[in-house]
């Protein structure tokens, strides 16, 4: 019913926000952890989350099973970009912190969105709005990840930034996908049901290996379970739903509010340090949204 709704730009806006805010959530509650490898987190929440999306959109993955079918190629390629960016965000986070973590791997994915877009989908200009808005995104992303700004317990920052970059590309891939099922006329629920579905095929089984630790201490099966429920479930619900009425780079662009919300919980929940000039980076990406509500 939610799909069927003539829903105002600015509403959609609104939807890819709240699913950053609770995206944000992710690396302090994952810090609460104990002995639990990242990947297992990853495998975990994206998978199980995953696998509630289908469940939920089943009726209109039937209903849209052919062209679903005649779009394999590129499904296969969001289910892929889905099963990498988990393993890839997680572990950034455990090697460069929190808020580095987060600050790389969300803050790159407009960049990578609108290659894909120009490069490969039809898009041919971008407006200057959106130019500048980027801009005073990388910039407070650049400020948020200078010399410092990592915890001293990050054991290889330059390891989690490559992660990062590696999560920013594949969040950014899937989200084009999504994207370019949408559009092509398959209804949000059964793209992101689908490209999900599959992509916690891929995961699930490597819990195999990483998986000790899921369930004890009981405070590792909290984590996951909420991981899995509130930021991959819910979150995605409302992302798919934004991405029926912004471009997919608007849409990653927006989400530049998840790396400020996860770097104010790191700050006061987990304790890690950000300099004077990371605080001025925020509210450059603040007003990177404030011109994106403004429309591109």
């Amino acid at each position: 019913m939610l799909a069927r709704l003539s829903a105002p730009v600015p509403q959609a806006r609104a939807a890819v926000l709240l699913a950053s805010l609770l995206w944000g959530t992710t690396g302090t509650v994952a810090s609460f952890s104990q002995a639990l490898s990242p990947l297992a987190i990853g495998a975990f929440a994206m998978g199980v989350g995953g696998l509630l999306q289908t469940l939920l959109a089943w009726r209109h993955i039937r209903r849209e099973l052919a062209a679903l079918q005649a779009q394999w190629p590129v499904l296969l390629t969001g289910a892929l970009a889905i099963a990498v960016y988990p393993l890839a965000f997680y572990s950034s986070m455990r090697l460069a912190g929190v808020a580095i973590g987060t600050v790389i791997s969300i803050g790159t994915a407009p960049f990578f969105t609108l290659l894909l877009e120009c490069l490969i989908g039809q898009r041919g200009s971008v407006s200057r709005r959106w130019w500048l808005s980027f801009a005073l995104g990388v910039v407070g992303l650049a400020l948020l990840s200078l010399p410092g700004a990592a915890p001293a317990s990050a054991p290889a920052p330059v390891t989690g930034t490559l992660l990062g970059l590696l999560a920013g590309f594949t969040y950014a891939l899937y989200s084009w996908v999504a994207k370019r099922l949408i559009a092509g006329g398959i209804r949000s629920q059964a793209a992101m049901g689908s490209l999900f579905g599959l992509g916690a095929l891929l995961l699930l089984p490597s819990l195999l290996l990483t998986g000790s630790h899921l369930t004890a201490p009981v405070g590792n099966l909290l984590v996951v379970g909420y991981m899995a429920l509130v930021p991959m479930f819910l979150g995605y619900l409302a992302f798919g739903f934004g991405l029926r009425h912004v471009a997919a780079s608007q849409a990653t662009l927006l989400t530049l509010f998840e790396p400020v919300v996860a770097a104010l919980l790191a700050v006061t929940v987990v304790g890690e340090p950000i300099p004077a000039l990371g605080w001025l980076g925020m509210g450059l990406i603040l007003g990177c949204l404030l011109l994106q509500a403004r429309g591109e």
